[in-house]
């Protein structure tokens, strides 16, 4: 694993101001152009796979984004996927061009080879991406998989890993930090499996309490505003275990327990999703459930030069994930 020092001197920012990004320190003032340089740090040197770049090829790439570059530093979980797509094509000699949604037409006046779609688009967009090029991989989310190819993880199962630990560990009362996504058209809401999932799987154990779920936005700010909510709603009553739905929140919960006094995981356990390289530094260092986002990356173009090279039938990769215990909970 990196340290504090190798990720400031590759930054190029000092070892404080790398530790207060990384623990997203809310009184620290920095530009967001240095948040992104220190990230982006922290996620390539926790990249193990190294592979020697082949040899240059022809023709280049779309990298379409449904978060915005200052909506990547609320939620690292998506420029981590970009960053194994970036890397993969690097190996492979492959031009990059990055478009955010709404810039489809631009993407019609370059000499791309197919799109890699990262986040989760609407039927409209969907379609708007196709009359751009008929070869896409949609990254996190599968619209058509009978027509397009898509790489995803299996949240149920990750949510289920998660709550299965907490009833072995004898926690019974166990809550919920949420997060709502709504497609960039605001066309729809979208269903997110984790909540789904933590629904049914306790409802099914008997052990759903409805007033300890709490959701908002996939955000560090929502995780420690939410969680300030449950502490104030519960009082002496607060569950002994959380699961956040990604990392993003459960770091914001730990703030928000820090100031409160409560002692995790002595009083309260945590553990997120995504395991993006800021879990291992904050204070505690986060549980969580490991999402191989580089590979998730680097597997969404592999499978895009296979439509490129002939390949006719389309197909839905899954990636796994692994439950990472650390400081957070027992």
């Amino acid at each position: 694993m990196a340290t504090i020092k190798d990720i400031a001197k590759k930054a190029g920012v000092s070892i404080a101001t790398v530790s207060r990004v990384l623990n997203y320190d809310a009184t620290l003032s920095v530009s967001d152009e240095t948040k992104k340089r220190i990230f982006e740090a922290a996620e390539e040197l926790d990249y193990k796979k190294k592979v020697p770049a082949r040899k240059q090829e022809a023709g280049k790439i779309a990298l379409v984004q449904w978060y915005s570059e200052k909506e990547e530093l609320e939620d690292l979980y998506y420029m981590s996927i970009r960053l194994g797509v970036e890397k993969r094509c690097q190996e492979l000699g492959i031009g990059v061009i990055r478009c955010f949604q709404d810039d489809y037409e631009e993407l019609k006046h370059e000499d791309i080879q197919g799109l890699i779609a990262i986040g989760k688009f609407s039927t409209k967009q969907v379609k708007e991406l196709h009359d751009v090029h008929k070869y896409i991989v949609f990254v996190d989310s599968s619209p058509d998989e009978e027509k397009y190819d898509s790489v995803v993880i299996d949240f149920e199962k990750a949510t289920e890993k998660v709550l299965q630990y907490f009833l072995k560990k004898g926690h019974e009362q166990i809550g919920y930090l949420g997060g709502r996504e709504v497609f960039k058209d605001q066309t729809s809401v979208i269903q997110d499996s984790r909540e789904r999932t933590f629904r049914r799987y306790l409802t099914e154990k008997g052990l759903l309490n409805e007033a300890i779920v709490y959701t908002g936005n996939f955000t560090v700010e929502d995780g420690y505003t939410l969680m300030k909510r449950a502490i104030l709603d519960c009082g002496d009553r607060l569950p002994s275990a959380f699961f956040a739905g990604n990392d993003s929140l459960a770091i914001g919960a730990l703030r928000a327990l820090h100031e409160a006094g409560i002692v995790v995981p002595d009083r309260v356990n945590i553990i997120g999703v995504n395991d993006v390289s800021v879990s291992k530094y904050v204070f505690p260092a986060l549980s969580t459930v490991k999402v191989y986002t580089e590979l998730m990356g680097e597997s969404a173009v592999d499978i895009l030069m296979e439509r490129i090279h002939g390949r006719k039938i389309a197909k839905t990769t899954f990636i796994a994930t692994k439950l990472i215990i650390r400081k957070s909970s027992f």
